[in-house]
């Protein structure tokens, strides 16, 4: 019986409540230890089953993307917290259930971390799996990239319904082969393929990427300043995505693949991604004192360039850099120097914040970049960023994942505005 599991686990929330700390992931870890056969129970009663969101980068926009389509005709479960442990899509289902253990969903899209995607499938053989791309990661937890594909191949056997694949990527497409359910494909087109290196690229090897000419069920046409077009079957939509950036134009257009195999119609598809906001730090904006803060996530080498590349486009006045080495990050931050910050200054210096906010100096002047203020504290940083940038113009913040919850509270609490 359901309800027993989630009284405990909406106790265990409140408790964490009472005590000023947000997420659900404690509550899941609660439940999973005392109720093991909780979670696939409950999920075997979605009508429409489960989509598992996993890869590299964009997991967390993808997930949000294709929740928020999927949400124009179900009832959508998701971990839209940021918990991509099976711990957090336990958290989750309890914080929808009633008091009385009822679920009302139809279809779950959980965001899963390569290693817990394959603990999670252990458990609950999802009818869909939607995988994004595998990149140079947390050395000290993943290893090798070679190693995250096997993982991601393990998650993509255990699919009953559909799988789908960055045609892009060639480790990623390469797991078409030897899985039981339907690959679906999707792509950007030949003349953008240049805004998304592989990892070889990103090195200066040589591209290992599959094209193939047709097949692909939604296709990225173009990105830029007049918007983002799409395709999807035979249909396509140009309109203004409002997660910025190249790399979430093509976040949506994995979503809009996946969203394809529900029977929903491009019109449909295409109204979910022109509604949904950036995910919790992706490109979020707020106004603070008459000046645009917005904050990214960065958490490895190509998704870091890809926020680059985005930042350069925006043209901010000032950027402060915030990088973290507790466990969530990655005790290893060796990865900043595979990513290129010639250039980044524009003419104001960069400050620096978190734990390795000397580290994180030392890189940026080896690359020429004009180093201002070094201060670990995270809102003393902020603050004193903020009022480095003049009234009207943009500062960006680039964060690690545990620094980018403080930094959140800190610029709710003093923003006059939260644009997304």
């Amino acid at each position: 019986m359901a309800m027993l599991p989630v009284v405990t686990g909406k106790l265990a929330l409140g408790a964490l409540r009472l005590l000023g700390r947000s997420g659900n992931a404690l509550p899941g870890l609660v439940v999973e230890r005392l109720f093991p056969r909780y979670l696939a129970r409950t999920l075997a009663a979605l009508p429409h089953g489960v989509v598992v969101v996993s890869g590299t980068n964009g997991k967390t926009t993808t997930t949000k993307m294709l929740a928020a389509i999927l949400s124009e005709r179900f009832r959508v479960l998701t971990n839209d917290t940021g918990s991509n442990f099976v711990r957090g899509t336990i958290g989750a289902a309890i914080s929808s259930s009633s008091w009385a253990g009822r679920l009302d969903a139809d279809v779950a899209v959980f965001e899963l971390d390569e290693a817990h995607a394959v603990r999670f499938v252990e458990r609950y053989r999802p009818e869909r799996v939607l995988l994004l791309n595998v990149m140079r990661d947390q050395l000290d937890r993943f290893g090798e990239i070679d190693h995250t594909a096997r993982l991601l191949r393990t998650v993509a056997e255990h699919a009953t319904v559909a799988v789908g694949l960055n045609r892009d990527d060639a480790r990623i497409a390469a797991i078409a082969d030897g899985i039981e359910a339907e690959p679906v494909w999707y792509q950007v087109a030949d003349d953008l393929r240049h805004l998304f290196p592989t990892d070889e690229e990103l090195y200066g090897g040589a591209s290992r990427a599959a094209r193939a000419s047709d097949g692909a069920s939604a296709e990225l046409v173009a990105w830029g300043t007049e918007g983002t077009t799409i395709r999807i079957g035979n249909e396509q939509q140009t309109f203004p995505l409002r997660a910025s950036g190249a790399h979430n134009a093509q976040n949506a257009t994995a979503a809009a693949a996946m969203a394809a195999t529900f029977d929903l119609s491009p019109d449909v598809i295409f109204a979910g991604l022109r509604a949904v906001e950036p995910a919790f730090g992706r490109g979020q904006s707020f106004v603070v004192d008459g000046r645009d803060v917005s904050l990214h996530l960065v958490k490895n080498p190509a998704g870091f360039r890809q926020s680059l590349a985005a930042a350069r486009v925006e043209d901010p006045s000032r950027i402060c850099i915030v990088i973290n080495d507790d466990d969530a990050d990655g005790r290893d931050v060796s990865w900043l120097w595979d990513v290129d910050f010639t250039g980044l200054d524009g003419g104001a210096p960069v400050s620096t914040a978190g734990t390795r906010a000397a580290d994180m100096a030392v890189r940026l002047r080896y690359d020429g970049v004009e180093v201002g203020h070094v201060d670990p504290a995270l809102a003393p940083a902020i603050d004193r960023a903020i009022a480095a940038t003049a009234t009207g113009e943009r500062l960006l913040v680039f964060s690690t994942y545990t620094a980018m919850w403080g930094l959140h509270r800190h610029l709710v609490a003093r923003a006059k505005e939260v644009r997304a």
